[in-house]
């Protein structure tokens, strides 16, 4: 018998480019692209971000599968560090241009409450605006964490 959840999905859109003054994380940080992550790579920021959320999407991929779309040159990973460790990632869906999609936003365990969600995401979201999207969609749900939609 599996594990039944009941949740709720809220999808949102940004139409226009906002005016955003990103906040600075305390510490020594770095915000830099992934380009063609190593595969074990990418599995380990996903399952430790996602663990407590019911990420599993990803996790059913095989790496061939998981590997055809996180090099595709559409997909931009954003990699966050903190003191020299990774401390999240964003994941931005350009395939479907002009219509951009913020696929995945986390940060790992040991780093929540310091105000990195805020970053990552206002950084992400500049990221966006420079492909000049006509929309930038994100969905979350009701088993992310709790302060997600709130951030959104």
């Amino acid at each position: 018998m599996g594990l039944k959840k009941t949740t709720t999905v809220t999808h949102l859109e940004m139409l226009r480019q906002p005016s955003l003054s990103c906040p600075s994380p305390r510490g020594k940080f770095a915000l830099m692209r992934a380009e063609h992550p190593p595969i074990h790579l990418y599995r380990y920021l996903y399952d430790t971000v996602g663990r407590d959320y019911f990420w599993v999407t990803r996790k059913a991929l095989s790496d061939q599968e998981l590997a055809e779309i996180i090099h595709d040159d559409r997909i931009h990973i954003f990699i966050l560090y903190l003191n020299g460790c990774p401390a999240g990632f964003s994941e931005l869906d350009l395939r479907q241009m002009p219509h951009a999609d913020l696929s995945f936003l986390g940060i790992l365990p040991e780093f929540l409450g310091l105000g990195l969600g805020r970053f990552l995401l206002c950084e992400t979201i500049e990221m966006a605006w420079m492909h000049h999207p006509q929309k930038l969609t994100v969905q979350t749900c009701t088993l992310d964490h709790p302060n997600a939609l709130p951030l959104y």
